[in-house]
């Protein structure tokens, strides 16, 4: 691979610097694939007592019915102790459980061993979260079947991979997370003007893994330029799956063939029928890109069934869910293989901005030449949002 897309290309961690770990729950038992499932789970919790409520939260070393910690920004849960807490379950939000799994969450800080809240108070309709994706099954770019190492989502992301970077430190799609002088620079070079989400398109279509992380290749061609952005763009609407949903073409279109079983138990693929079967239960067509399609090494449909198929422990929390298969996962799996689908078929773009040298490229070394570089150390922390005030442990007011 050219020496443009490693060592001469800029880092991700740079140009979008501020960053944060993602979410850690520490139990399985406040998300799900369905907000009714919370519910209960929240009702069964409240109605235990003592010892019984202790051995349903399952403490660590990080929470426990009796610790004491604030509302998260934004939300209506509680901040007394959950040991005597009561009333309603808050109301659960969506998030991005898994990639490509959007699922449900119980937003209340006293359940989840590190909630991030500084991705909460700046979370809103306007957001957009980049994730690493983790390595690829076998090492950097192995397979044909690997997705991109860039996830885009307008969700909360709680995945256990790699860093979460908002596109903006502030609520409001105000001040981007890019480096200063970043988007002065690359419109000089383009000759034209460009947005925030137009640098994170371009970033989503030609990042890929090098040695000391996420490469980015930048280009002074304008043509380049609008060649990825084209790309990145459709990338992000089908990641982030908001406004008009994707479709294929007729006859593309994955059906439910035979109806799926009420308790699915297993889940396989039958190549030569490219059809999906779910015990005796069949949706076709389903291209083998979709089937294949992987995210930090693991296939993306295989993990989807296992979060609703795996047989929970007995006895806990995480065991109240479905009696049955909700018909709302059959449309969400539906619109699942159309998103895999549509995503492997931009590969070849991709792969034409990341296995050729980028024409008129941008390097670390013009970069700080310009001042955009290195980047001051205010822009990899949060900034101050003193938008609203936050309630602490037991009701007492968060100073920010």
């Amino acid at each position: 691979m050219p020496s443009v897309t490693h060592d001469d290309a800029p880092l991700l961690a740079d140009l979008m610097p501020w960053s944060v770990a993602p979410p850690r729950l520490g139990r399985g038992w406040p998300a799900a694939p369905d907000a009714t499932s919370l519910k209960a789970r929240w009702d069964a919790l409240m109605k235990a007592g003592g010892a019984d409520r202790e051995l349903l939260f399952r403490p660590t070393r990080s929470r426990t019915p009796h610790t004491a910690v604030g509302r998260l920004p934004g939300r209506n849960g509680g901040t007394e102790k959950l040991a005597r807490a009561s009333g309603p379950c808050p109301e659960p939000v969506r998030i991005l459980y898994a990639p490509f799994d959007e699922q449900w969450l119980i937003p209340d800080q006293r359940l989840i061993d590190a909630a991030r809240p500084e991705l909460w108070r700046v979370a809103d309709e306007r957001q957009v979260f980049a994730v690493e994706a983790g390595p690829a099954r076998g090492g950097a770019g192995a397979g044909d079947c690997a997705g991109p190492p860039l996830l885009v989502t307008s969700l909360l992301p709680v995945l256990r991979t790699g860093r979460v970077r908002p596109l903006y430190r502030r609520p409001g799609a105000a001040e981007p997370n890019l480096a200063p002088g970043l988007t002065d620079h690359l419109t000089a070079r383009l000759g034209h003007g460009l947005s925030p989400v137009d640098v994170l398109a371009w970033t989503a279509a030609v990042a890929h893994p090098a040695p000391r992380g996420l490469a980015v290749p930048l280009t002074g061609d304008p043509e380049t330029w609008e060649q990825g952005v084209a790309v990145g763009r459709r990338m992000l609407w089908l990641m982030r799956r908001d406004g008009e949903r994707p479709r294929l073409p007729g006859g593309r279109r994955p059906y439910v063939r035979a109806p799926l079983p009420s308790r699915p138990l297993t889940v396989r693929y039958d190549r030569e029928e490219e059809a999906l079967l779910v015990d005796e239960g069949r949706v076709a067509p389903v291209p083998p890109e979709a089937w294949d399609y992987e995210a930090g090494g693991v296939r993306v449909l295989e993990q989807w069934f296992a979060a609703r198929t795996e047989a929970p422990e007995p006895g806990t929390l995480t065991a109240i869910r479905p009696h049955a298969w909700p018909q709302a996962w059959t449309s969400e799996l539906l619109e699942l293989i159309t998103v895999l689908a549509l995503l492997a078929e931009l590969r070849p773009q991709r792969a034409m901005l990341t296995q050729q040298p980028i024409p008129a490229p941008i390097t670390p070394a013009e970069l700080r030449g310009a001042g955009v570089l290195p980047v001051p150390g205010s822009a990899r922390r949060p900034a101050s949002v003193l938008d609203a005030h936050e309630e602490g442990p037991e009701g007492q007011l968060t100073l920010l």
